[in-house]
């Protein structure tokens, strides 16, 4: 539980840390979804532009899951985060590059493969 527990306080850290860079938009509304319950972490975009175009885009989706691995669904951003999730002390081995489909996992073998 403990390691469940520390995984999900930096998974935050890190979603809140990339939230904090994202500049404030009068049309498009940066969301922050944590689920510490469920272990969801998600950030998204969502409004409208020029009351034209809907925008509904996530770019981070993390997950920790009961066994304590971290899942990255989703990084649609530049911030390399299993790097930044390694920098703050959760072991590759621990992490599941869930965006790649399995049988590629399986060629990053030092990563978890889930």
């Amino acid at each position: 539980m403990e390691k469940i527990n520390q995984h999900k306080s930096i998974v935050k850290q890190v979603v809140e840390e990339i939230y904090a860079m994202i500049p404030a938009d009068e049309q498009i509304e940066t969301q922050l979804i944590e689920d510490d319950t469920r272990g969801h972490y998600i950030l998204a975009a969502v409004g409208w532009l020029n009351d034209t175009y809907r925008e509904l885009n996530t770019f981070i989706h993390l997950d920790v899951k009961p066994d304590g691995k971290v899942w990255i669904q989703h990084d649609g951003t530049d911030q390399k985060i299993a790097l930044m999730l390694i920098e703050k002390g959760i072991d590759k081995s621990d992490i599941v590059l869930a965006f790649h489909a399995p049988h590629r996992r399986e060629m990053i073998a030092e990563f978890a493969q889930g």
